[in-house]
């Protein structure tokens, strides 16, 4: 059986990872420095540090979700149960 370590860090599991932390990571930037950035124009360099680390946190859950599923679903070919 694989590890969590093992399966987060095979490529399909990371371009999933980083796809996701693309496109919601960028939302949120929007969200919280569009203003700074298209109507201001007065970002820090915090700012665009902060804004850097968006993208970490989707990232994370993406990948703890797939790796988790994928460790969860491994020894059962037919889908994972709702067996609590």
């Amino acid at each position: 059986m694989k590890s969590f370590l093992t399966v987060a860090f095979e490529r399909d599991t990371m371009a999933a990872s980083a796809k996701a932390a693309l496109l919601v990571g960028s939302i949120l930037a929007l969200i919280n420095y569009g203003d700074r950035i298209f109507l201001h124009g007065n970002m820090q360099t915090m700012d665009w540090i902060k804004m850097a680390i968006t993208y970490f946190i989707p990232y994370g859950v993406a990948t703890y979700g797939a790796a988790k599923y994928a460790l969860m679903t491994s020894g059962d070919k037919e889908g994972p149960t709702t067996e609590g």
